[in-house]
């Protein structure tokens, strides 16, 4: 039994669409990712420089135009916390990129299939 051309061009225009829209997004995942790993190596920069910092030195924070302070050990927490929200984000980024990567993968791979087989079913 063979698949009629219509419907064949069909469904392999619909993979095709998938495909291209699922390596869309695998850029866009992979972009955001470094951008968060950016992130992670400035706040653990910051990091060190204020644990480095003699404990009676005042610590402002940026908030706006102005500069407000902040204790020392609270500006240590916001790091720390921060730090391990990007690192959450960055985990299930990389999950989506390794479902977006087998979704690229999978339409290749039923293209190539469909055109192996000449349509047939």
């Amino acid at each position: 039994m063979s698949i009629p051309n219509e419907a064949l061009q069909k469904l392999v225009q619909e993979i095709e669409t998938k495909a291209i829209l699922a390596q869309r997004e695998i850029n866009v995942v992979k972009t955001t990712v470094a951008a968060k790993q950016r992130e992670i190596r400035l706040l653990e920069l910051t990091t060190t420089e204020v644990k480095s910092l003699p404990a009676q030195t005042k610590v402002y924070e940026g908030v706006g135009k102005m500069f407000v302070f902040s204790p020392t050990p609270d500006v240590q927490k916001r790091l720390a916390s921060e730090t391990a929200e990007l690192k959450s984000d960055i985990s299930n980024l990389n999950k989506k990129l390794h479902y977006l990567e087998t979704t690229h993968k999978n339409s290749r791979e039923h293209i190539d299939q469909i055109f192996r087989s000449g349509g047939r079913s």
